[in-house]
């Protein structure tokens, strides 16, 4: 990989691997030939879709990075950079009224099914590194999976390995017709077509959203700086907003302040509130949050304009409760 660490675009790859290729050892053969570092970023998303896609999920994201690690055992490159996700974390980190760190379970069905958001008692504080894996979904399994293998590896074959934890990324050229990349983008599609966003539970659970361009930073320098190598590390704003507050700050940047649908229902697999504290890839590797969420909501809804999107969030929903996934 080539390229200029300052700036945005220096992740681009000489070489692009899509889900297929990721397993194709020839393909992948021809992709390491030459390069000195590795971003691997190749995975299926959405915790919704993984729940009745276990075997395609399983295949792309663990099956495809025990691929890619296996040509990396042949050929040591320099540096090995892998995107992992919050969503390893499952629910985020809880204090008790005093003080003490609390971890909750998953919220069970009969909980879901009564509306029982929230954890009474506990406040959501920034989650760090050390809060233990919670993994409430076949994508965030395989996201773990993903992170721990190529760490794990990296360390066997002496490829300094980083894993950063992406929270809510999201910026311009998203996939705006796919109902599972990420709630900013399909916020978009619905108004895109004249429709309010569709919110479960209340709109209250509370998320961290990063720019792609923080992303991109924390990429570059991660592949660049020695001190992360061995860690897995958040990636995120740093700070955390509603649902609802989200859908009202784009529907007004973009001039379509539509009311939120906000449904009462929930989905299994989904997590309460999560959002990240940044402290140790800091101190890890200098990463810095530098575009604050309504700077960048703007420049989402800059590249919006124009652009058209199919709005498939009511079909993935009738498919999440045809299955059993949704209440």
């Amino acid at each position: 990989m080539h390229g200029d660490p300052a700036r945005p675009d220096y992740l681009a790859a000489d070489v692009e691997l899509h889900e297929g290729d990721v397993r194709d050892a020839g393909a992948l053969r021809r992709a390491l030939a030459g390069v000195d570092s590795v971003v691997h970023l190749a995975a299926r998303v959405g915790v919704g879709q993984s729940m009745y896609e276990l075997t395609e999920y399983t295949s792309v994201n663990s099956l495809g990075t025990a691929a890619l690690l296996e040509e990396l055992a042949s050929r040591p490159v320099r540096k090995l950079v892998v995107a992992s996700s919050m969503s390893v974390y499952g629910e985020g980190l809880y204090h008790a009224a005093d003080g003490r760190e609390v971890e909750p379970p998953e919220r069970t069905r009969e909980q879901l099914a009564r509306r029982e958001w929230d954890f009474p008692g506990l406040e959501p504080v920034p989650t760090p590194e050390r809060k233990r894996p919670g993994l409430s979904s076949i994508y965030a399994l395989t996201k773990y999976d993903q992170e721990r293998a190529s760490l794990v590896a990296g360390a066997a074959y002496g490829i300094p390995t980083v894993a950063l934890r992406l929270f809510n990324t999201y910026g311009p050229r998203q996939a705006l017709s796919n109902p599972y990349t990420g709630v900013l983008a399909i916020f978009a599609s619905r108004l895109l077509n004249g429709r309010p966003p569709r919110i479960f539970e209340d709109g209250l659970q509370r998320r961290d959203f990063v720019s792609v361009h923080d992303v991109a930073r924390a990429l570059a320098t991660a592949l660049e700086d020695g001190r992360g190598d061995g860690l897995a590390l958040n990636v995120g704003s740093g700070r955390s907003v509603s649902v609802r507050e989200l859908a009202a700050k784009l529907g007004a940047v973009v001039g379509r302040e539509l009311d939120p649908e906000v449904t009462g229902e929930s989905r299994f697999g989904d997590i309460r509130h999560c959002f990240a504290d940044v402290a140790a890839a800091r101190e890890a590797i200098g990463y810095e949050p530098q575009v604050a969420l309504d700077e960048g909501v703007s420049a989402l809804a800059a590249w919006l304009e124009g652009r058209t999107a199919v709005d498939r969030v009511d079909e993935a929903a009738r498919e999440l409760a045809r299955r059993g996934l949704s209440a």
